[in-house]
């Protein structure tokens, strides 16, 4: 069975770092597209990060330069390096992963991943 799990969140003051990790069982994820995805209070979910299969990364613009995405496929573990926080970046993250070939421009659309995670809050916050 097919299973992502999330870790990493916490509260944090504004200016700082959390690491977040998405690790898979049931498949390998080096084989997947893996999306990072967050969700504040009274908004809807709106792609992050993103690192294809095939090492394309993609951030959304509201993250570019302080965020980072990559993979350990040792640990079957996808991480989001999240620097410079603001309070703007607190919500549910989620991660998600999908095996299909994804174009550059749908990699943090929600409908293109098939699997996903249960979610780990992050609250930025004085």
């Amino acid at each position: 069975q097919l299973q992502l799990v999330e870790s990493g969140g916490g509260l944090v003051q504004p200016g700082g770092s959390l690491r977040l990790s998405c690790a898979a069982s049931g498949f390998t994820l080096g084989y997947y597209n893996v999306g990072w995805f967050r969700q504040a209070p009274g908004k809807e979910r709106e792609g992050v990060s993103s690192i294809s299969n095939n090492g394309r990364i993609v951030h959304a613009d509201s993250v570019k330069g302080r965020f980072t995405v990559s993979r350990d496929n040792t640990k079957n573990t996808v991480y989001l390096q999240m620097n410079g926080l603001k309070p703007e970046d607190t919500g549910v993250y989620y991660c998600a992963a999908d095996p299909r070939y994804l174009r550059n421009d749908i990699l943090l659309k929600q409908t293109s991943y098939n699997s996903w995670g249960q979610g780990t809050q992050v609250t930025v916050s004085s």
